[in-house]
């Protein structure tokens, strides 16, 4: 999304939001966590899923959390419109939030094929690890900016954007694959068009509000929201 220049841009302290080599911020969070980053995007659920022999009651309890993991992202993406200060990063939260729901579409299928309509979806308790993760985004965004929010959501949307290209080679593997439709669904170009978005936005962010002195803030940010993704897996195994 092109970005609109505003006054308030203007009155901004002069940031530096990436390093001389050209790195986005999200590179070099990403590098800080590197082996957090690696046990989530390679978690034995993320290998085994892509082999097709993850346990399907596992898959199942991840599916049924995860849905109610996005109903409270989708809350943080209508946070990051609030939270925003020029209408560019505004329309970018509302094309997250519509991500997040689109997102929904594949859970309520799935489910549905298992006779869980969503009435008992939405009814189902969320697990320990689907509360401490959301509400650890939810209050990063609202104690802090939406620099701070949007590094809290980059670990769910770029990382399933990450897992999805690397998965994407199994269902080009003789026979049907059992979880086909949840690969395909973070392979396509819908989604991974919103991760770098994301990544584009955060940058954008950056330029008017971050220092180095905010590294070491924004990398604990990224990191425990990376370890709760990891977290995240365990809990359904």
């Amino acid at each position: 999304m092109p970005h609109t220049h505003d006054h308030a841009d203007q009155r901004q302290p002069q940031t530096q939001a990436q390093p001389a080599d050209g790195r986005t911020l999200f590179d070099r969070l990403r590098a800080a966590c590197a082996d957090d980053w690696r046990a989530y995007t390679e978690h034995p659920f993320v290998r085994d899923l892509g082999r097709g022999t993850l346990p399907f009651p596992a898959f199942q309890t991840f599916l049924v959390q995860d849905y109610l993991f996005l109903i409270q992202f989708a809350r943080a993406h209508a946070l990051a419109a609030y939270k925003a200060d020029t209408l560019a990063d505004i329309a970018a939260a509302q094309e997250g939030l519509a991500l997040v729901v689109h997102e929904t579409d594949l859970h309520i299928a799935l489910t549905q094929r298992w006779g869980v309509d969503r009435a008992m979806l939405e009814a189902t308790p969320e697990l320990l690890g689907t509360v401490a993760y959301t509400r650890f985004v939810l209050d990063t965004g609202m104690a802090g900016d939406a620099l701070a929010l949007h590094v809290a959501l980059a670990p769910c949307m770029i990382g399933y954007a990450e897992i999805g290209r690397a998965l994407a080679p199994a269902l080009d593997r003789p026979g049907e694959h059992p979880y086909r439709e949840w690969i395909e669904t973070y392979a396509a170009e819908d989604y991974q068009t919103g991760a770098r978005d994301e990544i584009a936005l955060i940058d954008r962010l950056a330029e008017r509000s971050f220092t180095e002195a905010r590294m070491s803030e924004l990398t604990r940010v990224f990191r425990t929201a990376t370890r709760m993704e990891a977290e995240f897996w365990q809990q359904a195994l």
